[in-house]
């Protein structure tokens, strides 16, 4: 059994009280990723089988190779039964030379002359998929049809983007009979003038960005909109007239190369 904890909790940051729920907002990305690792543990505990964790930065699928190997630190004392798969064979065979020996499996979601089918063995327990895109959808899917009962974890996928498959029938369809069944466990979407962050057991929770602090604006039991955030946006400036400043700006990419760096050691 993973080490986990009967009900939802955070490390102790900053903490806003909604009702009898408490939510803790991220002061840096390495309390997100922090987070994240927590809420994922929880929810493996609990039995979600489809997880998802989104935390979505500029460029952050740069950094995932060291991203993965932070956050794979939950499974650390488990033996084997993590496969760890990469979106393609070259990002996977970058992993196994920067990694050199490991107690998981490393794999790709190519298809140069292996199938999923022989990709996924019996002893592979729990999956991770790291950055994974539209592009590998029919991999993905297969995957998760092979995968039966056993738990996959969806780590930092790119998924935000639906013009690779254009906003038609294709789009709805892949909304409706994929995305819909993953379980959003952590979401942490600074934006310029809202920070949106959700973990396992909460309701997302959209705060508006007063210089240094946060105000808590909006909560949802479900996923924010477009049109939700274009109304928060209009409600925001029609009442407060302010926009945020470049002093509040700057200090959000210092954050980002922060967490960069952090990443990197």
């Amino acid at each position: 059994m993973f080490i986990g904890h009967s009900s939802c909790r955070m490390p102790t940051v900053k903490i806003v009280v909604a009702g009898s729920n408490m939510i803790e907002i991220p002061v840096s990305l390495e309390q997100a990723v922090s987070q994240a690792k927590e809420a994922t543990k929880i929810a493996l505990e609990a039995g979600v089988k489809r997880i998802c964790i989104e935390i979505i930065i500029p460029e952050i699928a740069l950094q995932s190779q060291d991203l993965t190997l932070e956050f794979i630190s939950i499974f650390e004392n488990k033996e084997s039964g993590l496969k760890v798969f990469f979106p393609d064979t070259g990002s996977a065979a970058l992993a196994r030379r920067d990694w050199g020996k490991t107690i998981f499996e490393i794999s790709d979601l190519g298809n140069r002359g292996i199938t999923i089918e022989n990709k996924l063995l019996e002893t592979d327990q729990i999956l991770l998929l790291v950055a994974p895109s539209f592009t590998e959808i029919g991999a993905i899917e297969k995957l998760c049809s092979l995968a039966n009962n056993r738990p996959i974890i969806f780590l930092i996928p790119q998924f935000e983007d639906m013009s690779i498959v254009g906003i038609g029938y294709v789009a709805r369809e892949i909304q409706k009979r994929f995305l819909n069944t993953l379980e959003s466990v952590y979401y942490f979407h600074p934006l310029d003038e809202f920070l949106i962050v959700h973990s396992y057991c909460s309701p997302w929770y959209t705060y508006s960005r007063k210089e240094e602090s946060y105000q808590l604006i909006n909560k949802k039991n479900h996923k924010p909109s477009q049109e939700d955030l274009e109304s928060l946006i209009v409600n925001e400036v029609t009442a407060s007239n302010h926009n945020v400043s470049q002093l509040s700006r700057t200090g959000f990419l210092t954050e980002i190369q922060r967490f960069m760096n952090f990443l990197s050691k």
